[in-house]
């Protein structure tokens, strides 16, 4: 893939190509729920946010292009740190090549509070943004894409049988893929603080909530048919 994204009003072009084609490079060979074409979409979230919630483009664009230089696995027990991490490697990269110091804070600042597990309310309003377009790449179709690659990647089966749709149990993500929906993408929508967020994902969340229905219509068992045969009729050869 070579370098294709526009340098957002008030960054040296020069600068964001550098900073794209580290972002490539680092991510070369990573796992689809959160590789180059991820932090794309998440970019194209941001800029949208950020233009009509009236945010720091600059801010959003950079944050969202650089907020995937490190990560750790889902089931790793520090993944909620990532983020902390992640904003010291872009922290690093913007200094290594002498980006604006205001430019520098407040992309390391949104940065660091953007992953869902941390939970941390974000500290300005280009934090927002990024929380945001970061969240809707969890929702509909292309959520669900990335949920089941993550499954796959953590070796989970698909649902518990027993109840598949967490309706007698707490949802649990690191043991049953579809539990991620219940414990993560159907809370999303609550957690977003942007309008613009709220308006482009309520689409997303219809589509997961039809899939949820197919699925349940797919996997749950047929009722067994009442005992003396089809319909209730008595079995050939008795009255």
């Amino acid at each position: 893939m070579t370098s294709t994204l526009a340098a957002p009003p008030g960054v040296d072009p020069a600068l964001f190509a550098v900073l794209e084609r580290e972002a490539r490079a680092k991510l070369e060979g990573r796992e689809p729920a959160h590789d180059m074409f991820h932090v794309l979409r998440v970019h194209e979230n941001a800029v949208r946010i950020a233009r009509d919630e009236g945010a720091d483009e600059a801010v959003s664009a950079t944050a969202a292009l650089l907020h995937e230089l490190f990560t750790l696995p889902k089931s790793h027990p520090e993944s909620h740190r990532a983020g902390d991490v992640c904003a010291e490697h872009a922290r690093a990269l913007l200094a290594r090549e002498r980006a604006p110091e205001e430019l520098t804070r407040r992309v390391t600042e949104a940065i660091r509070d953007h992953a869902f597990s941390k939970g941390a309310a974000p500290p300005s309003r280009e934090a927002a943004v990024l929380q945001d377009a970061d969240r809707l790449d969890a929702l509909g179709a292309i959520g669900l894409a990335r949920m089941w690659a993550t499954c796959a990647d953590m070796k989970r089966p698909f649902y518990a049988p027993e109840d598949p749709f967490c309706e007698t149990r707490a949802p649990d993500d690191k043991a049953w893929g579809l539990d991620h929906v219940y414990k993560k993408l159907l809370v999303v929508p609550e957690r977003l603080h942007t309008q613009a967020a709220r308006r482009l994902a309520a689409e997303r969340v219809a589509f997961l909530r039809a899939f949820v229905d197919q699925l349940r219509r797919e996997i749950t068992p047929s009722p067994q048919p009442p005992a003396g045969g089809r319909g209730g009729r008595a079995a050939p050869g008795t009255k």
